[in-house]
């Protein structure tokens, strides 16, 4: 298995993270815009691509989107915010706004700008009728069971906290307040089992005709996967399309009326377009385990930590030495970070595993692979340690999208 990056493919290779290496402090994000550019070529069979940007909520990513024609979801205010300031539009499906509940401030803000609501809730629906009578609004079905990588991904059935159970509850409430019904949208996680995938596509159809009523929109949610590792196939989207655009062909002959497709990627479009670049400050020996800490912590990098998630590792020599793959050890990735569960190698469930690794020496570079999805986005300040660099390659030039927080910004917080 190769442990360099791939000096032929895109824009992360050696060449450009070695120049990275020597202008920017690690460690720190990079992403490749012509990745991102490519993934969404593969989606065009559907009619409206909208971004699910908790993946990667960078504005410039977000502007790079709607330079694209994508429209975009948001599940908070701050989400909202981001979008209106990367360009997207209200009183307009631009954005759409996702949750399970409103705060008073998010709602009064949607009501303000006019952004379609997709309800996963009752008491949404009656707290949005209740002060702005005809809004727009999509239904989040929750299709009574559900499909992820983690337990933790899986957004369907009764261990879920999302979605409403029984959508036929929320037609007196759209009819009360006179709530204008545009979509249906159903999502049961992250990953893609294609006979589960039937079961949703069926459960749309049962829901739509369950409720009867003249939608203009279903969504396929999200949840595409991509290959983390060297032996995993990538998703067959014609397979995913097909199943989803017969389900939409059902229904629209069942409504009579012509009917959209949307579908709301985030990991599909810009995990791959990422790495995080990291350095080595430590190796020590722990008994008979090997253990190499990098610069970087869960705090910067949360997934394997949260999920157990596999992230690929190249290393790259600080010197001009060859890497002998053939001189490798099992090693375990640690962070810096004051817990024990700062550990990159792990399973979910926090057992610890080794990864099979060149020999390394202080200083050498280690680069996470496929992080540009839920990587700085689900950063945090944990140990107080500011949010790192991003930095876009586009065009064949550098461009800093986010600066290094420092920690005076993060005191002042606190003054």
């Amino acid at each position: 298995m190769p442990q360099l990056i791939n000096t032929t493919t895109s824009n992360l290779n050696i060449k450009n993270i070695k120049y990275l290496i020597k202008k920017y402090q690690s460690p720190f994000w990079v992403y490749d815009a012509n990745i991102i550019y490519n993934k969404i070529q593969l989606l065009k069979q559907f009619d409206i691509i909208r971004f699910a940007q908790k993946a990667c909520s960078n504005t410039h990513i977000l502007q790079l989107m709607r330079k694209n024609n994508l429209k975009v979801d948001a599940v908070s205010l701050g989400e909202i915010q981001r979008a209106l300031s990367a360009g997207f539009k209200k009183n307009s499906d631009e954005i759409i706004f996702t949750a399970d509940l409103f705060d008073k401030e998010t709602l009064s803000k949607i009501i303000k700008y006019n952004i379609p609501v997709n309800a996963g809730s009752l008491d949404m629906l009656k707290q949005l009728g209740s002060i702005s009578p005809g809004h727009h609004i999509w239904l989040r079905i929750n299709p009574k069971f559900g499909y992820g990588h983690s337990k933790k991904t899986n957004t369907g059935g009764e261990n879920s906290k999302h979605g409403i159970w029984d959508p036929s509850l929320a037609i007196p409430i759209i009819k009360k307040y006179n709530l204008k019904l545009i979509g249906l949208h159903m999502h049961i996680g992250s990953g893609v089992n294609y006979e589960h995938l039937k079961k949703v596509c069926h459960a749309m159809i049962k829901s739509a005709i369950q409720i009867n009523k003249k939608i203009i929109f279903i969504s396929a949610g999200g949840g595409l996967p991509i290959p983390y590792k060297f032996n995993e196939k990538p998703i067959n989207i014609k397979k995913y399309f097909a199943l989803w655009d017969q389900a939409r062909n059902k229904i629209s002959q069942f409504l009579k009326t012509p009917i959209q497709l949307e579908i709301e990627p985030g990991r599909f479009l810009v995990a791959e377009s990422g790495v995080l670049v990291s350095q080595v400050r430590a190796i020590k020996k722990m008994g008979n385990k090997n253990f190499v800490l990098i610069d970087a912590g869960f705090n910067d990098l949360m997934r394997p930590t949260m999920y157990g998630s596999y992230h690929h590792i190249s290393v790259i020599p600080s010197n001009n030495r060859k890497i002998n793959e053939y001189k490798t050890i099992e090693t375990v990735i640690g962070g810096p970070l004051c817990e024990s569960g700062d550990i990159f190698t792990q399973k979910e469930g926090g057992n610890i595993e080794t990864r099979t690794l060149p020999i390394m020496q202080i200083g050498d570079y280690l680069i996470f692979h496929d992080t540009g999805a839920y990587g700085a986005s689900m950063s945090s300040n944990y140990n107080t340690r500011p949010l790192i660099q991003e930095i876009l390659i586009e065009n064949n030039t550098f461009k800093t999208i986010r600066r290094r927080q420092t920690i005076e910004e993060l005191l002042s917080l606190e003054q």
